[in-house]
């Protein structure tokens, strides 16, 4: 497995993990509550902290156990990265949808920060899982 390979997995697990637990977190407040005076600003700095962190932190490790592979990219690396990228952007174009329909109907500020919160995460993890396909399944 290259170290692109490991990297998008080491995204796409972290992605999941944290955005699930901040999701959990804030959403478990919302039911009954006035969305207007639930506290998500902290935990959603706190979670793309650890997003970057996290991804860092392993990305790192990763290359420390295989330091013959870090680094190192060919064509192909280069191909399936601009590729994944593609669908990343088009996921993120799609879903940023939603955010701007908020913003225009006058919704309330957690709404439109939490759907632009989950627009970025469908977009690293789907950019992350079509860069894993492509080597799992060839370009």
């Amino acid at each position: 497995m290259s170290s692109e390979e490991k990297r998008s997995w080491i995204y796409v697990v972290v992605g999941v993990g944290v955005a699930a637990v901040y999701f959990v977190t804030v959403m478990s407040k919302v039911p009954g509550a006035d969305v207007a005076r639930i506290v998500y600003v902290r935990p959603m700095l706190i979670a793309i902290g650890a997003g970057i962190g996290l991804g860092i932190v392993a990305s790192i490790a990763a290359a420390i156990a295989s330091p013959r592979e870090a680094g190192r990219t060919d064509e192909r690396d280069r191909q399936i990265h601009r590729l994944g990228e593609h669908v990343g952007f088009y996921v993120m174009s799609i879903a940023t949808i939603v955010p701007l329909a908020l913003a225009m109907a006058e919704a309330a500020h957690f709404w439109i920060a939490n759907s632009l919160y989950l627009a970025f995460v469908l977009a690293s993890v789907a950019s992350s899982i079509k860069k894993i396909v492509s080597y799992r399944r060839g370009i």
